[in-house]
């Protein structure tokens, strides 16, 4: 029974009945625990409740609750705290902060931009939330994430994930808490996966039963990202046909990712470079077969250990002779003709001499690749896609996880929608573009027959056209 004067927050937790999945993510300690996968499972909520729960419970504990804008950030967590938490915790409004009567502090953020992380630089807290993490830059996770830091005897700092399938922080996540891919550093023990699903909500079932065939109504990809949470494919992904089935690394069908074999004496070996200093570079080895067919075999990939696209900064005299020891001593490559193939910004010699001259004076040659984007991108789709048979023109050797882990997660850019985002990480996908474009392949030819219904209001009844429409991509 409600006792007079008590703030709302007290008569909704006595009411609340948590569906088995929060109870999950509440009853947590884990150091990372991520709630994630199909919309409408209830994360939002879950999140919320936990950091209120947490403050309530532990004495003068910092919290942060940190979603991607101000503006989600107003609709889905401030409001609703202000309502639950009046005559209970002090607001203050310039701080966005609710102080809680056991000095606990919940504060609310956001991160939008490169520039908006540097708002948490010298913070410090107990309790960090990331609320639809794959909306924030794996970066921009990193970097507040070393916000954590406590000095309660007994309490172990931690940060929440809720998640869903797509979005720019969508690899970090899938590699941490759904493929358990884990670097150097990293304690598998540290992290806990609790998959959501929208059967889960029984409040979100009652009050709107259609919303499960709203998502069942939606095309393949992202019926099954948001109704059944499949992390292999997300909304916003450019690559959609991308396959990595390790049932048939063997027999190399219906899967772009495949076993490595030593290529034949007869097939052509290429080079693909990007350049990057303090991005990544990337260096691909390519084989090509018989039929056309590319393998990627062997990549040399720039990036600093457990960093997200942040370069090794190598200069081009230590990328050139690693390059070259490698084409010397890798089985793959020993004794082989290599043709290379480089983003033609290398020939600038405006600031002395070009990458490409420090290439050819160390022995590492490269022909000016073709840098027209949306083109490559189409030629790299094309070469992806499955025959009848399940074949691709594409194969990717499993020991090529830099090309595993970066190129499926690229997203389309917000203001170019035919190109990919360039913000993300896509050093490996410029590389393999310039040599799809160095060796361009037609698109299939399909032919299809469209029934096109006209309305013209003028005549009764309406009129249905069967329009012969021929297609030919690529």
């Amino acid at each position: 029974m409600k006792k007079k004067n008590e703030a709302p927050i007290f008569e909704k937790l006595r009411r609340e009945v948590p569906n088995p999945k929060q109870q999950r993510f509440f009853c947590s300690t884990a150091r990372y625990t991520a709630y994630g996968g199909a919309r409408g499972g209830g994360k939002s909520y879950a999140m919320r409740r936990k950091l209120v729960m947490l403050a309530m419970r532990y004495p003068k504990l910092r919290l942060l609750l940190l979603r991607r804008t101000l503006q989600e950030l107003r609709e889905n967590h401030l409001l609703p705290l202000q309502s639950d938490l009046l005559g209970y915790a002090e607001y203050k409004k310039e701080e966005r902060t609710f102080v809680f009567p056991n000095g606990s502090r919940l504060t609310l953020g956001y991160c939008d931009s490169d520039s908006d992380v540097l708002q948490y630089q010298g913070a410090e807290y107990d309790v960090i939330g990331f609320e639809e993490a794959t909306q924030l830059k794996e970066e921009w996770m990193v970097f507040i994430s070393t916000a954590l830091r406590t000095t309660k005897k007994g309490f172990l700092p931690r940060i929440y994930y809720t998640c869903n399938p797509g979005g720019v922080g969508h690899a970090y996540i899938k590699r941490l808490f759904v493929d358990r891919c884990f670097r150097e550093g990293e304690d598998p023990d540290d992290y806990l996966f609790i998959p959501a699903g929208v059967y889960d909500n029984g409040v979100l079932m009652e009050a709107d039963p259609d919303y499960v065939k709203r998502l069942e109504a939606l095309p393949e990809h992202k019926r099954r990202a948001h109704l059944l949470g499949d992390w292999n494919v997300y909304e916003g992904q450019v690559f959609e046909e991308f396959c990595n089935d390790p049932q048939h690394y063997a027999d190399r069908l219906h899967t772009h990712v495949i076993d490595p074999f030593v290529p034949p004496e007869s097939w052509r070996v290429y080079r693909s470079f990007d350049f990057g200093y303090a991005k990544p570079f990337s260096v691909g080895w390519w084989a090509k077969d018989g039929d056309g067919r590319l393998y990627r075999i062997l990549e040399l990939y720039g990036c600093a250990p457990r960093e997200a696209n942040v370069g090794v900064r190598w200069s081009p005299e230590e990328i050139f002779r690693e390059i070259g020891r490698l084409e010397r001593e890798h089985p793959f490559l020993r004794g082989r003709r290599i043709t290379g193939v480089a983003d033609p910004a290398i020939w600038d010699a405006s600031r002395g001499e070009s990458v490409a001259e420090t290439g050819e004076r160390l022995g590492v040659y490269f022909e000016r690749g073709d840098n027209r984007r949306v083109a490559g991108w189409m030629q790299l789709h094309n070469r992806l896609q499955f025959d009848k048979a399940g074949v691709p023109m594409l194969y990717i050797f499993r020991t090529c996880r830099e090309f595993i882990r970066t190129v499926p997660a690229l997203q389309y850019s917000r203001t170019h929608p035919e190109d990919v985002d360039s913000d993300l990480e896509d050093h490996i996908a410029d590389e393999s573009r310039y040599l799809c474009m160095l060796i361009p392949m037609r698109g299939a030819e399909k032919k299809t027959h469209a029934a096109v219904t006209v309305w013209d209001p003028l005549d009764r009844p309406i009129r249905t056209y069967q329009v012969r429409a021929e297609q030919r991509e690529g």
